[in-house]
């Protein structure tokens, strides 16, 4: 199968014992590409991969739970003997570099750049690591944040992000074979401002039927709902395969 997805974490908004936050080994085409960087997901990719041989990072916002684990990584390749040959490629949003020069209190982002090298993401950004394609789409968020399309041979994988419903998302995962999609909440609160920042399990559900994926995969499922139930929700508006998305797990497809 040209495409795999690895699952490293799920959890909104923090850890869990055995839950690290979001993040995804995506393998296809000789390339390796880490998705998302929640805290604890850093340690799970070494059960799969030296982090050193990753072909490149995508980052799809700056909030904690999506984020936070790229600190890790900065520690191991400049401290821990897990320097990569050349700096891998970060698409993140733009702040990205400033807010960890931040954290380590340096008045630039030039010492990461022997390990890490950070890239804007924007609507429509595309870029190819040898036969794998990644496509970017902005999201309904309550800040910068992306979908990521990932196209292979053929393949397609759609992942949401953090996301409220948008046209954007439909048009991301169109005819993909999966799609990896953020059930947050239980419901939208009455009264809630537009734009809507996270998806109800229906929300998942819909977005799937509209694109016509092959499959639904449930993750980023929040406290106020737990994975079985907001699965079955989902499954029963998107009317076609759908399962919960569940650490350690690698999908060929």
């Amino acid at each position: 199968m040209p495409l795999s997805l690895t699952v490293l974490g799920t959890a909104s908004p923090h850890p869990g014992p055995g839950r690290p936050c979001s993040g995804y080994l995506l393998r296809g085409a000789g390339a390796e590409v880490w998705v998302d960087a929640g805290p604890g997901s850093f340690a799970e990719l070494q059960r799969h991969t030296d982090p050193d041989r990753l072909t490149a990072i995508w980052i799809s916002h700056l909030h904690v739970d999506h984020s936070a684990d790229l600190l890790a990584a900065a520690y191991a390749f400049a401290y821990g003997g897990m320097a990569p040959p050349a700096p891998i490629p970060v698409y993140a949003p733009l702040d990205c570099a400033r807010r960890m020069a931040g954290f380590f209190g340096r008045p630039d982002v030039r010492f990461l750049s022997e390990y890490l090298d950070f890239r804007a993401l924007f609507d429509g950004h595309t870029v190819r690591h040898w036969n794998l394609r990644l496509s970017s789409r902005r999201m309904a968020h309550d800040t910068e944040a992306y979908g990521l399309r990932v196209e292979c041979q053929g393949s397609v994988l759609a992942y949401s992000g953090d996301t409220g419903p948008c046209d954007a998302l439909t048009e991301l995962a169109s005819g993909a074979e999966l799609f990896l999609c953020e059930a947050d909440i239980d419901r939208h609160r009455e009264g809630e401002r537009e734009p809507q920042v996270h998806l109800t399990p229906e929300d998942a559900g819909e977005a799937a039927r509209k694109a016509g994926v092959r499959e639904l995969y449930i993750t980023h499922v929040g406290p106020t709902l737990n994975r079985k139930d907001a699965t079955a929700r989902a499954a029963t508006a998107f009317g076609g395969p759908t399962r919960t998305a569940r650490e350690g797990e690698t999908i060929p497809f």
